[in-house]
C-alpha cells in the first residue's frame, strides 16, 4: 500500500479512544492489540467474550434465479441445496482449481445469497464473480456496512440482552433483527473456534452497537493479533498463509 492512504473502518474513533495499536492490514488501518496485550485478549475470548472489528472484510449479495447454480459453478460445495436461513463455508476457485479465497455464504432467499469474503481478497473476488457469473445474476457490494464479530463462551449471554432474537440461533444459522431501530444481519458463526456471532450493521450505527456490546460485563475489545492466534489454535486457515492459488 506504499503511497496509498489507508482506509478506516466505522470504528476508527473507538479504537483510538480504547488505546489500540493500529497497523496496516488489507489496505485498512486496523487494531492489532489493545493495552491489555495479545495474550490477555486471547484468553479473554476463550473464557468470556471478545469483540472484533472485521469491517475490512467484503460483504456482498449475489441474487437472481440462477444465483445458486452460478455460485456452485465456482465453489466445490453444495450451494443449491443450502436451506433458507443457513450458512456454509466455501472456497472460491480459479479455472485451474486453485483457491482464490475462502468465504462464508448465507441463503437469505431462494434466489439471494449474502457473502462475506476476506478483506485482502475482496477486490479480486468481486472482479472474478462479475467476470464468471455476472451475466447470470446480480452482484451487489455493501461497502457502507460494518461487520462485528462477538466471540467466546459468553457471547450469547451478552448479545441476547441487546437482541433477544439472537437466542434462537444455532451454529451456522442467521436472522435479520432490529436493535434500537437499526437493522442487523446476525449469523451464529465466527473464526476463533468459539461460540459466537458475526453482525452486519449499517456503518453509521456500527460504533453505537460496538459501544453497547462493550458495555456488557463479559465483553472486551480484541485486536487482529489475538484473532490470528485464536484461529491458529483452532486449526482454521488464513488465506495467503495456509491456503492460496
Amino acid at each position: 500500500m506504499s503511497g496509498t492512504a489507508l482506509l478506516s473502518t466505522p470504528l476508527a474513533r473507538l479504537h483510538q479512544e480504547l488505546g489500540a495499536r493500529m497497523v496496516p492490514f488489507a489496505g485498512y488501518s486496523m487494531p492489532v492489540q489493545y493495552p491489555s496485550g495479545l495474550m490477555t485478549e486471547h484468553l479473554h475470548v476463550r473464557e468470556h467474550a471478545g469483540l472484533f472489528d472485521v469491517s475490512h472484510m467484503g460483504q456482498l449479495r449475489v441474487s437472481g434465479p440462477q444465483a445458486a447454480s452460478a455460485l456452485e459453478s465456482l465453489m466445490p460445495v453444495d450451494v443449491v441445496g443450502l436451506g433458507l436461513g443457513k450458512q456454509r463455508y466455501g472456497l472460491l476457485l480459479n479455472d485451474a482449481g486453485g483457491i482464490i479465497d475462502d468465504l462464508m455464504f448465507f441463503r437469505e432467499a431462494n434466489d439471494s445469497f449474502f457473502l462475506i469474503v476476506n478483506g485482502a481478497c475482496k477486490v479480486g473476488d468481486i472482479a472474478h464473480l462479475r467476470e464468471k457469473i455476472g451475466a447470470r445474476c446480480t452482484i451487489e457490494t455493501l461497502p457502507e456496512h460494518g461487520l462485528l464479530a462477538l466471540q467466546g463462551p459468553q457471547a450469547a449471554a451478552a448479545l441476547t440482552r441487546l437482541v433477544p432474537e439472537a437466542a434462537q440461533l444455532v451454529f451456522m444459522n442467521g436472522i435479520r433483527a432490529d436493535w434500537q431501530g437499526t437493522p442487523l444481519f446476525i449469523t451464529r458463526s465466527g473464526y476463533t473456534g468459539e461460540d459466537g456471532f458475526e453482525i452486519s450493521v449499517p456503518g453509521e450505527r456500527a460504533e453505537a452497537l460496538a459501544r453497547a456490546l462493550l458495555a456488557e460485563p463479559e465483553v472486551k475489545p480484541i485486536g487482529l493479533g489475538a484473532r490470528n492466534s485464536l484461529r491458529l489454535e483452532a486449526g482454521l486457515c488464513l488465506y495467503g498463509n495456509d491456503i492460496d492459488a
